[in-house]
């Protein structure tokens, strides 16, 4: 049994006695046959362990006071009551002080001065983990109790630091996690550089590139279709339809003068509305552009049959007046000796007309591409194409089927299927999208699309909208007049349809974007293009 000592100064409290120091200190005066003042008054204010108002019990013999040992400014010890003495720093008499069980006295029922009475062992309760204390619990050396982690061993986190530790510092771990690092550092790299290319796109549109460039297309599919939202139906254009004063035209007769047959304007009839009634200017033709007096573009706008907010921008060009170029980019179909700039350097500004996307990247157009005598990848047969002709004009079939290759060529872009063959819209248009029209944004039928085709009498026209599927687009191709018609690109990060106004400036004319909310710059074919794209000229 272990007796404990209070802090602050008390002595032990023994059992059967008063609690009051001044008794015991009368008796241990008496016994002495000491009664001095001084002792006495001592003994009064200590008591046997230094505490106010204790004195040693009855027959320890020679009285020394504890000199305030208990104090919380004191050092602690051990008192051990088996004759041992206190344990105490450099104490090498096991019987204590003065012959006793304990420092300076030992405590009552020691009957011959030497520790040989019924002695216990007390601690101090406020250093016990100091000195060893042995009672089950929490404490360094002590048996644990049931259910509780001994001290003695490290935590569990610390146990799974040790050994992850010992795991990275392994060579072969070394070596494979350097070589991960690397692969990720030239990743980011990589990503980047294209991310924030300086080509009009924008950095969405050059990650998305850049990740089915590194076969990463499924991954883009998903992201595209997590954040795909359908537009909305119903509701009213963004801007208004209305043609300006002065630039509606209609069909026209054919004009004779002076015995010559004149020049007869290739004008198409209004257009009908999918949407159903039309609003003001819906469908009506306006001049863009003019060749020698002539209108050689025309355009128009048609809103969508269901979402009727969604405009769709529709181009018409007069081959008699126009002459079409093919030019490549600097990615697709990449570096080569074409003949032709990867864009509309300054030079070669006098007399453009018009500018417009081509198809999709090479790697997923199912066809080649060809332009001037250089081939990127095979020309495809049974692949819808466009053929650029030496000169200036196109036309638009099935490779191998309407067309092969011969001397007057100049240049082939292909991409997918015909959308539109013989005046009537492909059958599968929407039930292949995938596999014929292209992995749209996740799949989802209504994004940004783009079409060219041509009609009976030669006119190209180009149409292009936001809110399009692929058999809406057929049925646009086929409503300004296509017989043969292809899909060209899709989302809205290439989709661009800029005709251009000289304004005094013929060597520099200004772009104009032919639907006001297309996402790419009408300057972008300023500068170097990433993708190959068509420049239409005067003749």
């Amino acid at each position: 049994m272990s007796r404990r000592v209070p802090r602050g100064g008390l002595g032990p409290e023994w059992p059967n006695e008063p609690d009051d120091g001044q008794a015991h200190g009368d008796q241990g005066a008496q016994r002495n046959g000491n009664g001095a003042p001084g002792q006495d008054q001592q003994q009064r204010q200590y008591g046997q362990y230094g505490g106010p108002g204790r004195s040693r019990p009855a027959g320890y013999g020679q009285q020394q006071p504890y000199g305030g040992q208990g104090y919380d400014n004191q050092p602690t010890r051990t008192v051990d009551y088996q004759g041992r003495g206190a344990t105490y720093p450099g104490n090498g008499d096991p019987r204590g002080r003065d012959g006793y069980g304990g420092y300076d006295g030992g405590p009552r029922g020691l009957q011959d001065g030497r520790g040989q009475g019924n002695m216990r062992r007390y601690e101090d309760p406020q250093r016990f983990d100091d000195q060893g204390y042995r009672l089950p619990g929490r404490g360094p050396g002590g048996p644990a109790l049931r259910g509780e982690p001994s001290l003695d061993a490290p935590p569990p986190g610390k146990v799974r630091f040790r050994r992850t530790r010992r795991f990275f510092r392994r060579r072969t771990v070394r070596i494979l996690s350097a070589v991960i690092a690397l692969f990720f550092v030239f990743v980011m790299f990589s990503a980047g550089q294209a991310a924030f290319r300086n080509n009009g796109q924008g950095v969405s549109a050059n990650l998305a590139e850049w990740a089915r460039d590194h076969y990463l297309g499924p991954v883009v599919t998903f992201g595209e279709w997590l954040s795909y939202n359908p537009p909305p139906k119903g509701g009213k254009p963004p801007f208004s339809l209305a043609v300006p004063s002065g630039e509606a035209v209609s069909p026209s007769k054919p004009v004779k003068g002076n015995g010559k047959k004149a020049f007869v304007p290739d004008i198409p009839a209004t257009l009908k509305s999918l949407a159903g009634s039309s609003i003001a200017g819906e469908g009506q033709w306006r001049v863009a552009e003019k060749v020698n007096g002539e209108p050689a573009i025309l355009t128009t706008f048609l809103r969508d049959a269901t979402f009727t907010s969604e405009v769709n921008g529709i181009a018409s060009i007069d081959q008699r007046l126009a002459k079409f170029s093919l030019r490549p980019g600097t990615e697709d179909p990449g570096p080569a000796n074409w003949g032709v700039p990867n864009y509309i350097p300054t030079g070669q500004r006098t007399g453009l007309l018009a500018t417009f996307n081509d198809g999709f990247k090479l790697d997923a157009a199912g066809g080649g591409f060809y332009l001037n005598g250089i081939h990127h990848g095979s020309l495809v047969n049974g692949t819808a194409s466009v053929v650029y002709y030496k000169s200036g004009e196109i036309k638009i079939g099935e490779w191998g089927r309407d067309f092969t290759m011969n001397s007057s060529i100049a240049g082939v872009r292909q991409n997918l299927k015909l959308l539109v063959d013989h005046g009537k819209v492909a059958a599968d248009a929407n039930s292949n999208v995938m596999s014929n029209w292209g992995a749209t944004l996740g799949g989802g039928y209504y994004v940004w699309r783009s079409g060219i085709g041509i009609t009976k009498d030669g006119r190209v026209v180009y149409v292009y909208g936001p809110a399009l599927n692929a058999q809406d687009l057929g049925e646009l191709l086929q409503r300004a007049g296509a017989v043969e018609g292809m899909q060209m690109d899709i989302n809205p990060a290439w989709m661009k349809f800029d005709y251009y106004q000289a304004k005094g400036k013929p060597g520099d004319p200004t772009p104009v974007p032919l639907l006001p909310t297309q996402q790419p710059s009408p300057y972008s074919y300023y500068t170097p293009s990433t993708r190959d794209f068509t420049a239409v000229y005067a003749r």
